[in-house]
């Protein structure tokens, strides 16, 4: 057993009752090959609820600090997460997210780049349409709907992949892209909300 599905294991018997996470549309995601991931983002809490409710390991870019703190360092990394630097073009990072793709795993993805502190879903950053147009991955938008309080439900909501030819055929740009995947999932906290 890996320490990640060890992890999922202990993690879900706790946060499950806690958050009474609800995971919806989760045979949405492929049973294999490389899928992008996208989410919105409200809470810290909230790789962990896709990575307990995803029926794949998912792997996350994650905020190079986290990378700093020694014992959480090591947690992260056996995760599988690497470091993304937030704020400017990280070219490593976005070598590593191809690399991910092209392995055929997941790739887990907060385009808005920070958490929301409304609640209200931000602008999309550009990385995800990036990864979106570069990579032959199964673009999968998700909603995580809830206020993270306790016995209070949790929704994490997997929409049906979106069709991202149209966009490769006319050679789109990347803020196209993610207007896109921003748009389905405003649609997904509409309808489920």
């Amino acid at each position: 057993m890996t320490f990640y599905t060890f992890a999922k294991i202990v993690v879900k018997g706790i946060f499950k009752p806690i958050y009474r996470i609800e995971a919806i549309g989760v045979e949405n995601i492929p049973k294999e090959g490389s899928v992008l991931l996208c989410a919105n983002h409200i809470s810290n809490l909230d790789p962990v609820a896709l990575g307990i409710t995803c029926p794949r390991p998912v792997i996350y870019m994650a905020k190079e600090e986290l990378f700093r703190v020694p014992i959480l360092k090591g947690i992260i990394k056996k995760l599988y997460a690497f470091p993304v630097k937030r704020g400017k073009a990280d070219r490593e990072a976005l070598r590593k997210g191809l690399e991910t793709l092209k392995s055929e795993r997941i790739l887990g993805i907060f385009p808005e780049g920070t958490r929301s502190k409304t609640g209200e879903i931000g602008k999309g950053l550009a990385g995800a349409g990036f990864f979106a147009l570069k990579s032959d991955a199964t673009v999968v938008p998700a909603a995580i709907i809830g206020p993270y309080r306790p016995f209070r439900k949790v929704k994490v909501v997997y929409g049906k992949p979106i069709d991202m030819k149209p966009l490769k055929e006319k050679r789109a740009s990347s803020n196209e892209a993610i207007e896109l995947i921003m748009d389905h999932i405003k649609e997904i906290l509409l309808q489920y909300k």
